[in-house]
């Protein structure tokens, strides 16, 4: 093990849950992996392949040590992560603080330390640790405390992500646990209203997450379509699924402005050209990335105050980024006064905004900055302080 510190910006990768669900198998994330490098998402930022849920035997071995599914990974984890590794990625893995994961295959309550050991024996580099069939009266806080003490002393460098859904005040204690993420809400579904209770239930809540122990907002869903193997995630049997192009825009902007990891949850080998554009905008992926991990804040649009509204986010190097976001299903206007910002009129500075979806330059301005959004829309600004007088 290294002595570095892990995440020290927010973590990106890919996920095999929202599209994939159960249907996993080596060649999948063989494939996945080769994409990765193909499409120039490794050179983007993106460094995890993650496998989630279901994919070993629904039983230990003799040893009480986890077994990989033979029909899915006939020639174990190892290979998939030596694999992986080869193509200058990492793998991840899933297990779950309860006796059994979501889907019923084996937890690692009470094996802790057996399964740290084991997953650094195979090569893994991120562990999803979820919450499901957690015993009634075994606290939540000391399970993950278990698991982030047994992956601190397994011999390998492995990124803890605490799944715990935001439940039991998580953002209270997670950080002494040792995770290095830990999801703040439920799960993620493939559509637009998903996505909006998300946001509007992490706004103020951005001081919780930062360097070293990020607030994961869940999985991206951006260029799923509504297709993919996992009913869960596509909202049910027979529920309308899928998002348009800007609402996936949106999605992701407001994903990298909140510094939640960015863990791509599509099938990238039928991703569209869109997708693949929104998921790989380096502009907005260097706001994400940004080395002080400082959350936004926000300010409201005063007259529709539910769903308009401004993030502020201090870069390094004096920049600011400016998100300007419409969760509504009408046009509106964003009026930003720059007094609420801390730039009065009187300090004779002004703004120059650079819009990171189109790479314009847009002027500078002083005193405020209205635009008009379109609904479900969003601008994303990189903003230097001007001096103008």
């Amino acid at each position: 093990m290294s002595n570095l510190p892990l995440a020290k910006t927010p973590p990106m990768g890919w996920n095999s849950w929202n599209t994939f669900g159960w249907n996993i198998n080596e060649e999948l994330i063989r494939g996945i992996a080769d994409k990765f490098v193909e499409l120039g998402l490794k050179d983007a930022g993106y460094e995890y392949v993650v496998i989630d849920d279901c994919w070993s035997e629904k039983e230990r071995d003799e040893n009480g040590r986890l077994v990989p599914d033979r029909n899915k990974f006939p020639n174990g984890i190892k290979p998939v992560a030596d694999y992986v590794h080869s193509k200058g990625l990492k793998f991840g893995i899933y297990s779950c603080a309860g006796t059994h994961t979501c889907a019923g295959y084996p937890g690692s309550f009470e094996h802790e330390f057996v399964d740290a050991q084991t997953f650094a024996e195979w090569g893994v580099d991120y562990l999803k640790y979820d919450y499901c069939y957690r015993p009634i009266h075994a606290p939540g806080e000391n399970l993950y405390k278990r698991m982030g003490m047994a992956l601190r002393n397994c011999g390998r460098d492995i990124v803890f992500s605490a799944c715990n859904w935001g439940n039991d005040d998580v953002w209270r204690w997670i950080r002494e646990s040792g995770a290095q993420l830990y999801r703040s809400t439920g799960d993620i579904q493939d559509n637009w209203q998903s996505i909006k209770n998300i946001v509007v239930s992490q706004i103020d809540r951005e001081c919780y997450g930062g360097t070293y122990c990020w607030n994961d907002m869940d999985m991206l869903t951006v260029g799923m379509h509504g297709k993919g193997d996992n009913t869960e995630v596509l909202g049910g049997e027979g529920k309308l699924a899928g998002c348009s192009d800007i609402q996936y825009k949106t999605h992701f902007a407001l994903w990298a402005m909140m510094n939640s990891p960015l863990m791509i949850g599509c099938d990238i080998r039928k991703a569209s050209s869109e997708a693949l554009k929104i998921l790989s905008n380096k502009e907005i992926i260097e706001i994400n990335q940004d080395i002080e991990g400082r959350g936004p804040y926000c300010i409201k649009q005063w007259n529709n105050p539910d769903h308009v509204f401004s993030l502020i986010k201090p870069l390094s190097g004096g920049d600011y980024a400016i998100g300007m976001f419409n969760l509504s299903d009408s046009a509106s206007e964003m009026s930003l006064q720059f007094f609420d910002i801390g730039l009065p009129t009187a300090s004779g500075y002004g703004l120059s905004f650079h819009e990171c979806h189109s790479g314009e330059d847009e002027g500078v301005f002083t005193e405020r900055r209205a635009v008009r959004l379109e609904p479900h829309d969003c601008y994303v600004y990189r903003c230097k302080l001007v001096k103008v007088k």
